[in-house]
C-alpha cells in the first residue's frame, strides 16, 4: 500500500513538536511508529504498512476498530449534544451508561462516578474510599495498600500506589499513606514458596501488614485482578477471596483496578465474575468504550454509595470537566452492548484457549517460561533455561527485542525486558491468532539468531 497522505508527520522534523508515552523521542524518531488508519484486528501506519493488532491499542479496542454500531452512536450524539455543563447536570446518556452498569457489575455495585481514564477512576476511588470513612465514623482510616510491580495510573495518587520503582523516582516523593505488598508471583514468589502448598500466602501474610500498620490507619487496599505491569501476573482462585475476607474482618474497602480486565478481556465481563469476588469500588476504562472516546468509571457498592447521599457536604467532592461526557457514554453504551450482544466474552474465553495451546507449541524454541493469564490477557516470560527458570542476564532485554522485532514484522505486542504479552481485539479469530503466532515464532527465531 502506498504512504499516506499524513506520512509528513513521521519525520524527524515533525515529531520533535510531541512527547509521547515513555518514549524517549531521540530513539523514537530513529524508527517512528505512527499510525495512520485501522479496520477490524488490523492497522496501517503513515507508510502503508499493515499490522495486526495483538493488543488492542493497549487491550482497549475490545470490539475492533471501524465498528459501525460504535461510530454511528459517536456521530449520532456529536450531531446531538456533543457536551453538557457539568457542574450543573449531566445528560440522558451518562444516566442510561450508568444504569447499564448497574445492571451488569456483579453484586450491589450499583451507582457510577463517570469520568474519562483509569488514572481518573483511581484517583476517585482513593478519595471515595478516605471521605467514606470519615463520614461512617473512622477518619483516622487514610492509608492505601497496594502491590509491588502494580500499575494504576500516571497521576500523582495513581503513581503512588503503582509498584514499579522506575516510573515513580523522577516523581518522588510520593504522596503520603501509599503502602505496598508482596504481588501472587507464583512463578518466581518473593517468598520462595510453591503453591498449592504455600496455601496462598501471599495474601494470608497480608494480615500482618495490615495488624503492624494498625487497621484503625487503612482505608483501603487496590489490586488488579491480573497484573499487566508485572507480565500478567496471576493469582490463584483462592488469592482474592481471602483479601475480601481480610477487608471485610477489617473495615477496609477492596478495589479492584479493572482498567484492562473489564469488559470482557478475562472471558467473563468482569475479572470479579472470572474470580467471584466482588469489591467494593470496581475501576474500569478501556474496554468500557472500546476506545472509540475517553471513559472510565468508579462504580461503588450500595454501602458506599450511601455515605454520600444526603445532607450538604456529603456529596463527593471531585470533579472533572469531561466527566460523564455525552458522547463518551453514547460510545461506552454501544461498546457494552456490542461486547454483549456478540458474547465477545465467550470469544474471549475460546479463542484465548486456542491462543494458549498455540504459545505451547513454541516451547521447542528453548526460552519459553510461563504462559499465563485468562481469555485474552495472555502474557509470556522468557527465561534463558525453562528447567531452571533462570533469567537471561541484565542488558539482554529478550522480551523488548522480541516485541520490537514483532512490530516491525506487522505484530503489536506488550513487550517489557523478560515478557511479552497479547491482548487482542475480543473479535479475533482462531485464525488470526494463527497468523499472529506465525510472526511471533518468526520474530523470536531472528532475534535468537542474534544472541
Amino acid at each position: 500500500m502506498p504512504p499516506d497522505a499524513d506520512a509528513r508527520y513521521a519525520t524527524k522534523d515533525a515529531l520533535r513538536h510531541i512527547m509521547l508515552d515513555y518514549r524517549q523521542m531521540a530513539e523514537f524518531v530513529k524508527e517512528p511508529f505512527v499510525v495512520a488508519r485501522a479496520d477490524g484486528i488490523r492497522f496501517w501506519d503513515v507508510q502503508g504498512k499493515e499490522y495486526l493488532d495483538g493488543l488492542a491499542g493497549v487491550y482497549v479496542v475490545n470490539v475492533g476498530y471501524n465498528n459501525p454500531r460504535l461510530v454511528e452512536a459517536v456521530r449520532r450524539q456529536v450531531e446531538t449534544l456533543p457536551f453538557n455543563p457539568p457542574m450543573h447536570g449531566t445528560n440522558p446518556r451518562a444516566v442510561e451508561l450508568a444504569m447499564l452498569l448497574a445492571e451488569i457489575t456483579p453484586g450491589d455495585l450499583n451507582t457510577a462516578r463517570l469520568v474519562s481514564s483509569g488514572s481518573e477512576a483511581t484517583e476517585a476511588a482513593f478519595k471515595m474510599a478516605r471521605q467514606y470513612h470519615r463520614q461512617t465514623g473512622n477518619p483516622g482510616k487514610y492509608k492505601i495498600l497496594s502491590r509491588y510491580l502494580s500499575y494504576h495510573g500516571a497521576t500523582a495518587s495513581a503513581m503512588s500506589a503503582g509498584g514499579v520503582g522506575y516510573r515513580k523516582t523522577l516523581y518522588e516523593p510520593a504522596a503520603v499513606g501509599f503502602l505496598h505488598f508482596y504481588p501472587p508471583y507464583c512463578y518466581r514468589c518473593p517468598f520462595e514458596k510453591t503453591y498449592p502448598d504455600c496455601e496462598v500466602f501471599c495474601a494470608r501474610t497480608l494480615r500482618t501488614m495490615i495488624e503492624w500498620e494498625d487497621p484503625r490507619s487503612i482505608a483501603a487496599v487496590i489490586v488488579e485482578p491480573i497484573s499487566n505491569t508485572g507480565g500478567i501476573i496471576t493469582p490463584p482462585m483462592e488469592y482474592l477471596k481471602i483479601l475480601r475476607q481480610l477487608c471485610d474482618e477489617f473495615s477496609i474497602l477492596l478495589i479492584f483496578d479493572e482498567i484492562i480486565t473489564g469488559f470482557g478481556r478475562t472471558g467473563q465481563l468482569f475479572a470479579a465474575n472470572t474470580f467471584d469476588v466482588i469489591p467494593d469500588i470496581l475501576c474500569c476504562g478501556k474496554g468500557m468504550s472500546s476506545g472509540y472516546a475517553p471513559l472510565a468509571a468508579a462504580i461503588v457498592r450500595d454501602h458506599v454509595a450511601a455515605s454520600f447521599w444526603g445532607p450538604q457536604g456529603a456529596e463527593f467532592a471531585h470533579g472533572h470537566t469531561y466527566a460523564g461526557n455525552p458522547v463518551a457514554a453514547a460510545a461506552g453504551l454501544a461498546s457494552i452492548r456490542e461486547i454483549r450482544d456478540r458474547d465477545l466474552p465467550g470469544n474471549a474465553r475460546r479463542v484465548g484457549a486456542y491462543l494458549v495451546e498455540r504459545l505451547e507449541t513454541l516451547r521447542p524454541l528453548g526460552i519459553i517460561g510461563e504462559i499465563r493469564g485468562k481469555g485474552l490477557l495472555i502474557g509470556v516470560e522468557f527465561v534463558q533455561d525453562p528447567a531452571t527458570k533462570a533469567p537471561f542476564p541484565p542488558g539482554v532485554n529478550i522480551g523488548l527485542r522480541i516485541g520490537k522485532q514483532a512490530l516491525r514484522n506487522g505484530l503489536l505486542l506488550r513487550f517489557d525486558p523478560h515478557w511479552i504479552a497479547f491482548g487482542p481485539p475480543l473479535i479475533v479469530t482462531e485464525r488470526d491468532i494463527d497468523a499472529m503466532l506465525a510472526i511471533l515464532e518468526q520474530s523470536i527465531r531472528e532475534v535468537l539468531r542474534e544472541l
